[in-house]
């Protein structure tokens, strides 16, 4: 059994959110590149110019890649041998989150009731996913979300006969629907399968994957190409003013479902795909 106290939990996330915001990870960077190599519009080609140079500011002044720094998702993979010590895990998390909002002069966009709308100031509570995995490590996936993209997002609750081409259907509805509103060039996670709320978490950590690895299920890899070239051949292109390049990556995730249902859920991502992960 390996203590853990809690301490460590906080300081991690609050250094997570500063760095996430400032910093987009090396694969995202990555498929920004490929993506101004494929463009062949010429306005498409100067909005990735533009967003590329936005990353190289940010890092250098130390100012956020985007105004909306978003609500703070984080992922925990908990070792079963693992005995946290020290506090609440979950005040832990948020308590990370209020730092790292706070001293990072990150802007705070939650608001504490859905209906009243007052302002928490210090961007808590997060949106908290737990798993208990076999090891002795914790491992923490922060995900920031902006709501612009959020918002084009959307689940479907598809009757089984409806199918794979019903999948295709809903994926390319949501990313047609969303148009310009979602900052392309996207990353589109979609989760498949599960339940109601099972399929929604899938398509969010999709979004976590790191760029330029498929599913190793085969018919989700060849779902995930061939989602990306249709999406790209939709024309919204980068910032929605027309081009090749609307999606980046197409992620899916898929799990077990009952005999009546098939779940699909589609959660857009901007450019901006804020993702970090740190194991202690």
């Amino acid at each position: 059994m390996r203590e853990i106290n809690v301490a460590d939990i906080t300081n991690n996330i609050s250094g997570m959110c500063i760095e996430v915001n400032h910093r987009l990870s090396r694969d995202m960077v990555n498929l920004l590149d490929q993506a101004t190599e494929k463009e062949e519009s010429v306005l498409g080609r100067q909005v990735l110019s533009q967003l590329k140079k936005n990353l190289e500011i940010a890092e250098e002044e130390m100012i956020p890649v985007c105004q909306d720094t978003g609500m703070a998702v984080v992922f925990l993979e908990i070792g079963q041998d693992v005995h946290l010590v020290g506090g609440d895990l979950t005040d832990a998390v948020n308590e990370g989150v209020r730092k790292g909002y706070t001293e990072g002069y990150l802007r705070k966009s939650v608001v504490s009731d859905p209906v009243i709308r007052e302002n928490t100031k210090d961007n808590t509570p997060a949106i908290i996913h737990e798993k208990i995995v076999p090891g002795s490590d914790i491992k923490i996936t922060l995900a920031p979300k902006g709501f612009g993209s959020e918002n084009m997002s959307k689940l479907y609750m598809l009757k089984p006969a409806q199918g794979i081409e019903g999948v295709k259907k809903a994926i390319i509805k949501t990313v047609s629907d969303a148009g310009p509103n979602a900052c392309p060039p996207m990353i589109v996670g979609v989760g498949i399968g599960g339940d109601f709320e099972k399929c929604a978490i899938m398509a969010k950590e999709a979004l976590t994957r790191e760029a330029g690895i498929h599913s190793d299920i085969e018919w989700v890899k060849a779902l995930e190409e061939e989602m990306l070239d249709k999406i790209n051949s939709l024309g919204i292109g980068p910032a929605g003013l027309g081009g090749k390049v609307t999606a980046m990556s197409v992620n899916i995730n898929t799990y077990p479902t009952h005999i009546a249902g098939l779940p699909v859920a589609v959660n857009i991502c901007c450019h901006v795909n804020r993702h970090i992960t740190k194991v202690i």
